[in-house]
């Protein structure tokens, strides 16, 4: 017997409503009690192993706030995604606690030259910590915000 993989599209339609529930700030009990199933279902459903129905996905798109159209935005074509792994990386940050959190305080910063300055920053981490000029350019950044 073989295992079947799950649907991509299933698996995109799963993790946007994951991302939604995150941004509310919701959990997958509060959300399978709204639908009344289970919170392993919702598990399901999140991962793209169980086909969410067209009656349960109005369902789901009433409880989490959104139009049914909302879980299948930014999908892309899947055989470009496997070429470009960076094709969803805002669902991907906010598929995360941590990514949910980064963005809601990001939002709230209303200096310009701050969130200019945190997004050097956060490029400069990523690049595993290579010295470079955009280095030099942070830290004059921060020190003149520290001084003011």
């Amino acid at each position: 017997m073989t295992v079947k993989s799950p649907n991509p599209i299933d698996i995109h339609v799963g993790a946007r409503v994951r991302m939604r529930r995150f941004l509310l700030g919701m959990s997958q009990s509060k959300l399978a009690e709204q639908l009344g199933v289970t919170f392993q279902q919702v598990q399901k459903y999140e991962k793209g192993m169980s086909r969410i129905s067209a009656s349960r996905l109005q369902a789901i798109a009433n409880v989490l706030g959104v139009p049914v159209g909302f879980f299948f935005e930014a999908i892309v074509d899947h055989a470009h995604q496997e070429t470009d792994p960076l094709s969803d990386v805002l669902d991907a940050s906010l598929l995360t606690q941590d990514g949910v959190a980064l963005n809601k305080a990001f939002v709230r910063i209303r200096s310009a030259k701050v969130r200019r300055s945190i997004v050097e920053l956060v490029k400069l981490l990523a690049d595993d910590g290579e010295t470079s000029f955009a280095s030099r350019s942070i830290d004059a950044d921060f020190r003149g915000l520290r001084s003011n």
